[in-house]
């Protein structure tokens, strides 16, 4: 009889941990996902920052990018600052995103999950697959665009894409005159021909 209660309570007990193991197993999944975001905090924000970074602006910037144990990747402090215009994908994802919404002056530190970096396979020898990468950016100077860059980015790639297919029926258009051209002549010819005789 204790026998088999000791074996009741053993089986609960080996339920319960199972259930503390999993629920551990999830936990420690959402911990994570969360890892998995782009991270940017201010370092140093300027008194006036009254014009903010937006998609098509032009920044001057300069930058020191680490791995997470502190191996420096890559730094531009000896070298001219890098010129970056946003939406152009000059630069990985994770630290274009996180230079959208800056202002001049400001610093930052961006933590870039390595799909938003270089991902699985890395780019060898410098950064491991799966890295996680962690960029100091200083913005030296930002310059808006203007309303023609504007027109030229907004409406321009809308205008390529109305051509192409008027393009493509116009060619359509003149390949199916031209082969009715043909079949015309073809016709004339055949009843030259049948007239002779």
């Amino acid at each position: 009889m204790a026998a088999a209660l000791l074996h009741k309570f053993t089986m609960k007990t080996r339920v319960f941990l199972l259930v503390l193991a999993v629920f551990s197993c999830a936990l420690a999944q959402v911990d994570e996902s969360e890892t998995d975001e782009l991270q940017v905090e201010t370092l140093v924000k300027p008194e006036t920052c009254s014009v903010l970074s937006t998609i098509g602006d032009t920044l001057k910037v300069h930058y020191t990018g680490k791995l997470m144990d502190g191996q420096i990747i890559d730094s531009s402090l000896s070298r001219d600052p890098l010129v970056i215009v946003l939406g152009k994908r000059t630069v990985i994802p994770g630290l274009e995103q996180s230079l959208i919404g800056v202002c001049e002056g400001q610093k930052i530190k961006a933590t870039i999950p390595s799909h938003l970096a270089y991902g699985k396979k890395g780019y060898p020898p410098t950064i491991p697959g799966d890295a996680t990468l962690e960029f100091e950016v200083e913005v030296l100077s930002l310059s808006p665009q203007t309303q023609w860059q504007k027109i030229i980015n907004d409406i321009f790639p809308l205008v390529c894409f109305a051509l192409v297919p008027m393009l493509l029926g116009l060619v359509g258009l003149y390949l199916y005159k031209k082969a009715n051209a043909q079949k015309a002549s073809k016709k004339k010819s055949k009843d030259k021909k049948s007239k002779k005789k």
